[in-house]
């Protein structure tokens, strides 16, 4: 009567033969390596630009909203925004709206600043004081615009990190004149580094007191209503932001005569979030697919192989039978040198993957983003692909006849 073999001793031999044959073993886990380490890196790449997306937008603050002119169909279609929002709307939010805090109009223009015999072209904003609490900005050096600056339209200006290093990389920046077109400005502060939200540098920009703005950059003739960029609006807590946007929305369509279209549109971060984790999510299920194929292509290879070495362990297999070894212990040593390839190659993959990630993350801006749980994750289903591609080979091995095999020695 044959006894069923313990497992140990199965591993064993398992282990022994593919020791035995090294270079198949290697070529075999290639496929299941190169997979493995393709979901793994693609996946961290995904997740890597999904929280650098994040991470941009919460510089904006969480409870911040954008209230920006024209509908979305003049957006799509890239066309400039039309002057729908006036100076007296931002004012009218600040003053009737219960739900928010502090209210920023902006205007911005692209402009060329100069500092002696250097200039670079910068988005320059008129602003007021509120900007900085409301956008979680910080001086580095001097100071921000005051009150006094905006009742008084003087010509001062705080700069960015970046462009300040590029108009006066040498000494203090702070008393110094820029200009911007034929107006001479004196620099007030310098701002603490912010980064960049969506490819657009936040460093590199001037702030300017937005009577300024109005009344020497910009040609705007204030009787006939200032037309602004958008307006920066900062609810009173995270929870306020839904009731903000409606009260906005409402305020502005009464102020707007408008019944149908809205030539406006108001945009809370957590919009911006969820269309980026979207966009972002979806990116990452499709490159964890592209990875999923090369996982699949792996483990064809290993069945093939597998397949290939039943024909050449033929004899091999007649002779265990012949001495008393059982059709589920063959089973089982074809089904542990399957799920020890595609383990092996899974790990080394999981591996290989890692050491790309942490590669892009130190040559490009994107943070290297993979967990623990994916890495396990990716390689149990590694172990399950072999498992599942090792059964057509085993079950071949399991029922060959002791006699047939034998025939070939």
């Amino acid at each position: 009567m044959a006894l069923k073999l313990p497992l140990g001793e199965t591993v064993a031999m398992a282990l022994t033969t593919l020791k035995a044959n090294r270079l198949r073993s290697l070529l075999t886990m290639l496929g299941i390596v190169i997979g493995n380490a393709s979901v793994i890196t693609l996946v961290g790449i995904g997740k890597g630009a999904q929280n650098l997306a994040e991470g941009q937008l919460n510089t904006l603050g969480a409870n911040v909203l954008f209230v920006v002119p024209g509908n979305n169909d003049t957006r799509r279609q890239g066309i400039d925004f039309p002057k729908t929002l006036v100076l007296e709307d931002a004012k009218a939010i600040a003053e009737q709206v219960p739900s928010v805090r502090r209210v920023v109009p902006q205007i911005t223009l692209n402009e060329v600043v100069q500092a002696g015999a250097r200039s670079s072209s910068s988005s320059v904003s008129g602003i007021t004081p509120e900007f900085l609490p409301v956008r979680r900005f910080e001086v580095a050096q001097g100071r921000f615009l005051g009150q006094e600056d905006l009742e008084s339209a003087r010509n001062v200006v705080v700069v960015g990190p970046d462009l300040r290093n590029k108009l006066m990389p040498v000494g203090s920046a702070l008393g110094r004149s820029l200009r911007i077109r034929d107006q001479s400005f004196t620099v007030i502060g310098v701002l603490k580094p912010k980064g960049a939200v969506f490819g657009s540098n936040q460093d590199e920009n001037a702030y300017i007191p937005i009577t300024t703005m109005i009344s020497k950059l910009s040609g705007r003739d204030p009787t006939y209503g200032v037309s602004l960029s958008f307006i920066s609006v900062e609810a009173r807590d995270d929870n306020s932001t839904g009731a903000a946007k409606f009260q906005i929305s409402n305020l502005l369509r009464q102020r707007h005569s408008i019944l149908r279209d809205d030539d406006f549109a108001v945009r809370s971060q957590k919009d911006a979030l969820s269309i980026v984790g979207t966009i972002t999510g979806g990116l990452t299920l499709m490159l964890a697919a592209i990875g999923s194929i090369s996982l699949l292509v792996g483990g064809i290879g290993i069945m093939n192989i597998m397949l290939v070495s039943v024909s050449e362990r033929t004899a091999e297999i007649g002779l265990r039978k012949a001495v008393g070894a059982r059709s589920s212990d063959v089973m089982a040593q074809f089904l542990v040198e399957s799920l020890v390839l595609s383990s092996l190659g899974g790990i080394v993959g999981s591996a290989i993957g890692l050491g790309a990630i942490t590669a892009v993350a130190s040559f490009t801006a994107l943070p290297a983003a993979i967990g623990l749980s994916s890495v396990v994750v990716t390689v149990a289903v590694s172990g399950s692909i072999g498992l599942f591609f090792g059964v057509v080979p085993a079950r071949r091995a399991a029922r060959l006849d002791p006699i047939t095999a034998l025939r070939s020695l």
